[in-house]
């Protein structure tokens, strides 16, 4: 794990009261119609937009990095073989197991409950049914998850359905986080509209104010748009609970960054452009594709990163940022002060809530420049 601080922190300068009436249960009404908060990222100064309005800040020559990532049906409702108790196993990632992956069977990085039943080497089996009540997959617990935190096992998956993905679809369901509760909407809406392969356990939300009208808008006015993808985990909601932000571990996840993102990259800065990350997981993809040796970006394909950006951290790539509002005492949080300064962030925070901004996955967006 790579850690970037200065002086003495601690988690809680990284907390604020969060109202809970103002966390979005559902997406806006249009994808580009949300609120969008502009930061100036050196003095702090707010200006209170529509999502829409990011036209306006965006120049000829700018480049957004989007992540293209797409959820998966990660959310498995099953019983447990012998008992027929409830069991739930939400997928985290694919793992090398002691059998060779096939289309039928695989290991994956799992989250169980109950956890107390659900233990290795005991030969708990959880089973899913389709429709028809008819088996079509089963997750064996067979080890614990490395580093393992509550709940975290390794699972052998086998379907019998012509291959695991098919079987996902037929039993799975996208998850949503944890603070949205009873939602019954129209799951594609936790979908970006550019999203492609299924690889993620939760959708990088700054990418879901994006509509196909604004993006080819941007194109036609000179603004480029390449692609990243970042396997967001479920990291990505947990609270830090140490003191000490910097003693943390954070999850590795997996990032492609191709060669044409780069190229991208490299031409914007050489014409006087800005690179525009959206969302986070573009922020740690690009900063995690630097090369320190050679001091330039190197392509990289599914490559592990632990990148866990505290203030201090020295940017490399980025210039500006889209993201949403986060939860206090968050990885995310952390990266965002990164990137201006905990003041101004948290100053920002105070006043989109006194302005009644819709907060956290479906809610509102920050502009940062």
């Amino acid at each position: 794990m790579t850690t970037y601080a200065t002086g003495i922190m601690k988690t809680e300068d990284f907390n604020y009261s969060l109202p809970e009436e103002l966390i979005a249960q559902e997406p806006a009404a249009e994808r580009d119609g949300c609120r969008l908060l502009v930061m100036e990222r050196e003095s702090g100064a707010l200006t209170d937009r529509i999502f829409r309005d990011i036209e306006e800040y965006l120049r000829p020559g700018d480049l957004l990095v989007a992540n293209e990532t797409r959820v998966l049906p990660a959310r498995l409702l099953g019983a447990k073989r012998g008992t027929g108790g409830a069991a739930e196993v939400f997928l985290l990632r694919e793992v090398a197991g002691e059998l060779p992956r096939t289309n039928q069977r695989a290991y994956w990085e799992v989250l169980v409950r109950p956890g107390k039943r659900l233990k290795p080497r005991t030969g708990a089996v959880v089973d899913f049914t389709d429709e028809a009540g008819k088996v079509v997959l089963s997750a064996e617990i067979v080890d614990w998850a490395p580093g393992a935190q509550k709940g975290e096992r390794v699972a052998l998956l086998t379907t019998t359905m012509p291959s695991l993905d098919e079987a996902l679809h037929a039993v799975g369901n996208t998850p949503l986080p944890p603070y949205i509760k009873g939602y019954a909407g129209d799951t594609e809406l936790y979908q970006t509209v550019f999203s492609k392969r299924e690889s993620s356990a939760a959708a990088p939300t700054a990418g879901l104010h994006f509509t196909p009208e604004l993006i080819e808008r941007l194109r036609a006015k000179g603004v480029r748009w390449e692609t990243v993808e970042l396997e967001v985990g479920l990291d990505t909601f947990r609270v830090v609970d140490e003191e000490d932000p910097a003693t943390h571990q954070i999850h590795t996840e997996f990032f492609t960054v191709p060669q044409r993102t780069i190229d991208a990259v490299n031409e914007a800065h050489a014409r006087g452009g800005r690179v525009i990350a959206v969302g986070t997981t573009s922020v740690r993809s690009l900063e995690s594709a630097w090369d320190a040796d050679a001091g330039c970006l190197r392509a990289r394909e599914r490559e592990a990163t632990s990148l866990y950006i505290l203030p201090g951290y020295q940017f490399k790539t980025v210039d500006a940022l889209i993201t949403n509002f986060h939860v206090p005492r968050s990885t995310l949080m952390m990266l965002v002060s990164a990137f201006s300064s905990r003041e101004n962030l948290l100053a920002a925070y105070e006043h989109a809530i006194a302005e009644r901004y819709r907060m956290l996955s479906f809610g509102d967006a920050m502009f940062i420049h």
